[in-house]
C-alpha cells in the first residue's frame, strides 16, 4: 500500500473504533451531566477538533459565535474535515466523522501527531446531542455542506458554492429534550478559550455573542492571542501577587518524544499554585507529569542550596513543599497515546513521562540558578522562610489534630452537633454570627443537621502565613467540626478526608456586602487548604430568600427581583396594591425559626449551590485578586459582577 504523507488528510486517515448507539439515552456517560458543564462540553469537543489542527500546524485562527438564537458555531481555518468516500463505511468521511462515535484523524497518527480530544467522545457526540447541526466545509475551492438532525442526516453533502478559503464551520443547536438548560454561558467560554490561547501561542481565539448588547449596541465580544504563551500565563495568574524575581523562569524541550514546556515564577505568597495540562486538557488530579515537574524542581533547587552553603544554620530539614510555596507554575506536555486516571479521569497515567519532564526541569533550572545567582538566592532565602514557618506551622497544626481526632469533648463549644455519625447524610451549616447561629440552631433537623456559629470575619488565609491560620481560633473550631486530617511526614499540606463527619458544608450568610465579604472568606479558606473537599463536591452555598410578599392570607417568599416582580404582579392582578406588604431581609437573624427552615434549610424546599472548580486556574487568579492587597482590580471587579440584589446571579 502506498505510504500516507503527513501532510495528506482524506478518507484513509478516518479510523472508526466504534458506533454512536446509546449517546441519546445516556448523555451523562459521555459528557459527565446533562446540566450547564455537560452543555458546555460540547462546545468543547467541537474546539478540540479545531485545536488539534492548530497544534498541527494547520490553522492559526478559531472563533465561537454565540447566535441570537441560543445556536452556537465554531469556524476555524484549519485543512477543512474531509469530504472524500470513506471506503470502508460507504459514505463520505464528514459523514462518518458526524455520525459514528470516536471516528476521526486523530486516531491516525499520520494525521495528529497528538490530540486534545482523546479525553472526550468527538463531534459526533455534539451532532447526537444537538437537535440541529450543520457542517460546513470549505476545503478544495468548494464549500461543502451537510445537515443533520438529532444525529442523523437529513441530506447528503452539497455543494453550496465556491471559495479560496480552508476551514470548518460547525453550526448546532442543544437539543432542549436532553439538557436541562440551553443557554450558553458567555464567561465559561470566555475563560476557556483564554485558557487555550497561553496554551497554544500564535493562535487566535475569539468570542462574540449575539444575545447580549453594550451600551453601544455593539455584541459581547473578546479575542484572546498570545505570543509567549505559558510565560504570559503565569503573568496572568500572578497580576495580583507580588513576584520576587525579575522575569519568569521558561523551560522548553521539544526533541524528544513527549515534548515540554514550564513556565514558572515566585511570588511573596504562601500558597503554591501549579497547573498541570496534557495536550491541552487541564489535569487537575496531576498525574505524573507533575511529578515529575515536582522531583526535578526539588533536587535541583536543594542541590543548589546545599552547594551555596545557605542551609548550613538551618536546624531541621527542609520538604519539598518548602520548595514550592509561593510558586506559581503551569505544566504543559503533549503526549500521543495519554492514559487519563483517577475520579475524575484528569490524572495522568504514562510513566514515562515522569522522566521526560523531569530531566527537561533538572536541566533547565540548574541552568537559570547558575546564571542569575541573585534570583537563586532570593528563591532559596524564600525556601528557608518557608521551611522555619512549617515548623512553627506544625505545633500549631498537631495541636488542632489531637482535637479533630476526638469526637466528642474535643469538638467545639459552639458546634450543636447532629446526632447521626453517618457521615453521608450529615450536614454542617457555617453560620454568619451567634444570633443567626441561634436561630438555625433552634429550625434545623438535629438528625441530620449541626450548627457552627462564626464569630465575625474569618482570617483571610491569602496573606496570612500558614502558622497564623492553625492558631486561628475561628479556623481550628471549622478543622476540628470537619475532621479532616491535615499533613503527612512527605507533604506537610496533604489532607485527609478519611475522617471527614459531614458530606454537606453549607456556608449561610446574609445577602449583602458583608455576608458577600464573609462567604469569601470561607470559600477562600476551603480553597487554599481544604481544596479536595471542593473538588469532591461538598461545599454548598445556602441561599435565604430576599423578600416575603403578603397580601391577605397569601404568603411566598422571592429569592430575587424578577421573582419578586412576578410575585407582586400576580398578587396585584385586579390592579389593587391595597393590603400588600413586601418584606426585604437584611440579615438571616430577621427570619424565626421556622421561616429559616421552610426557606434556606429544608432539603425538600431549600435551594443549595453547589461550589464548583470549573477551572482551577482561573479560580486561583479571581481568589489572590479578591483577597490579596492591590485595590484597583479588586474594586474594578465588583464593579463588573457585584449583583447584591439577586443572590442568584
Amino acid at each position: 500500500m502506498e505510504e500516507i504523507k503527513k501532510d495528506h488528510y482524506s478518507a484513509e486517515n478516518i479510523q472508526i473504533l466504534e458506533g454512536l448507539d446509546a449517546v441519546r439515552k445516556r448523555p451523562a456517560m459521555y459528557i459527565g451531566d446533562i446540566g450547564v458543564k455537560g452543555l458546555h462540553h460540547l462546545v468543547y469537543e467541537v474546539l478540540d477538533n479545531s485545536i488539534d489542527e492548530a497544534m498541527g500546524g494547520y490553522c492559526d485562527t478559531i472563533d465561537i459565535l454565540i447566535h441570537e438564537d441560543g445556536s452556537l458555531s465554531v469556524t476555524d481555518n484549519g485543512r477543512g474535515i474531509p469530504i472524500d468516500m470513506h471506503e470502508k463505511e460507504g459514505k463520505s468521511a464528514l459523514e462518518v466523522v458526524m455520525t459514528v462515535l470516536h471516528a476521526g484523524g486523530k486516531f491516525d497518527k499520520d494525521s495528529y501527531k497528538v490530540s486534545g480530544g482523546l479525553h472526550g467522545v468527538g463531534v459526533s457526540c455534539v451532532n447526537a446531542l444537538s437537535a440541529n447541526l450543520r457542517a460546513e466545509i470549505h476545503r478544495d475551492g468548494k464549500i461543502y455542506q451537510q445537515e443533520y438532525k438529532i444525529g442523523k442526516p437529513v441530506s447528503d453533502i452539497q455543494v453550496i458554492g465556491d471559495t479560496d478559503k480552508n476551514g470548518t464551520i460547525i453550526h448546532f443547536i442543544p437539543d432542549g429534550t436532553i439538557f436541562i438548560t440551553t443557554e450558553f454561558k458567555y464567561e465559561i467560554l470566555a475563560t476557556r478559550i483564554r485558557e487555550l490561547a497561553y496554551l497554544n501561542k500564535g493562535v487566535r481565539l475569539s468570542i462574540k455573542d449575539l444575545r447580549e448588547m453594550d451600551e453601544d449596541e455593539n455584541p459581547l465580544q473578546a479575542s484572546y492571542f498570545s505570543e509567549e504563551g505559558l510565560k504570559e500565563f503565569v503573568r496572568y495568574l500572578d497580576q495580583n501577587r507580588e513576584t520576587i524575581c525579575e522575569d519568569i523562569i521558561h523551560i522548553s524541550k521539544d526533541d524528544d518524544e513527549v515534548p515540554v514546556e514550564v513556565a514558572m515564577q515566585y511570588n511573596n505568597s504562601f500558597t503554591e499554585n501549579v497547573y498541570s495540562y496534557v495536550n491541552n486538557i487541564s489535569t487537575i488530579e496531576g498525574g505524573t507529569h507533575l511529578t515529575g515537574f515536582r522531583r526535578g524542581l526539588t533536587r535541583t533547587l536543594k542541590s543548589y542550596a546545599e552547594d551555596s552553603g545557605m542551609l548550613s544554620k538551618l536546624k531541621f530539614e527542609i520538604a519539598g513543599d518548602d520548595f514550592r510555596e509561593g510558586l506559581t507554575a503551569v505544566i504543559s506536555v503533549k503526549v500521543q497515546e495519554p492514559q487519563f486516571e483517577g475520579q475524575t479521569k484528569t490524572k495522568l497515567g504514562n510513566s514515562e513521562v515522569a522522566q521526560f519532564v523531569n530531566q527537561a526541569v533538572s536541566v533547565a533550572l540548574k541552568n537559570y540558578l547558575e546564571e542569575n545567582p541573585r534570583d537563586a538566592k532570593t528563591i532559596v532565602q524564600k525556601v528557608i522562610l518557608a521551611a522555619t514557618a512549617r515548623h512553627a506551622a506544625r505545633k500549631a497544626r498537631e495541636l488542632v489534630q489531637r482535637k479533630s481526632a476526638l469526637t466528642g469533648a474535643g469538638l467545639p463549644g459552639k458546634l450543636a452537633d447532629c446526632s447521626t455519625k453517618d457521615a453521608s447524610i450529615a450536614e454542617l451549616f457555617l453560620v454568619e454570627g451567634d444570633s443567626a447561629g441561634g436561630t438555625a440552631k433552634q429550625g434545623r433537623d438535629r438528625l441530620f443537621q449541626a450548627i457552627l456559629p462564626l464569630r465575625g470575619k474569618i482570617l483571610n488565609v491569602e496573606k496570612a502565613m500558614p502558622h497564623k491560620v492553625f492558631e486561628s481560633e475561628e479556623i481550628k473550631n471549622v478543622f476540628t467540626a470537619l475532621g479532616v486530617v491535615m499533613g503527612t511526614e512527605d507533604d506537610s499540606k496533604a489532607i485527609n478526608l478519611e475522617k471527614l463527619r459531614y458530606h454537606k458544608i453549607i456556608i449561610m450568610t446574609d445577602a449583602d456586602v458583608d455576608g458577600s465579604h464573609i462567604t469569601t472568606l470561607i470559600m477562600t479558606f476551603f480553597f487554599r487548604y481544604i481544596k479536595p473537599l471542593i473538588e469532591q463536591g461538598y461545599l454548598y452555598l445556602a441561599t435565604p430568600p430576599l423578600y416575603l410578599i403578603k397580601k391577605g392570607k397569601q404568603a411566598e417568599y422571592a429569592w430575587s427581583e424578577e421573582e419578586r416582580k412576578e410575585i407582586v404582579a400576580r398578587f396585584t392582578e385586579t390592579g389593587s396594591e391595597s393590603g400588600l406588604h413586601i418584606q426585604r431581609y437584611k440579615g438571616l437573624g430577621e427570619m424565626n425559626a421556622i421561616q429559616l427552615w421552610d426557606t434556606t434549610m429544608n432539603p425538600e424546599t431549600r435551594k443549595l449551590q453547589r461550589v464548583n472548580i470549573d477551572n482551577a486556574a482561573e479560580a486561583d487568579q479571581v481568589f489572590s485578586m479578591l483577597m490579596g492587597d492591590e485595590v484597583a482590580p479588586r474594586r474594578e471587579f465588583i464593579e463588573k459582577n457585584a449583583k447584591y440584589a439577586n443572590i442568584d446571579a
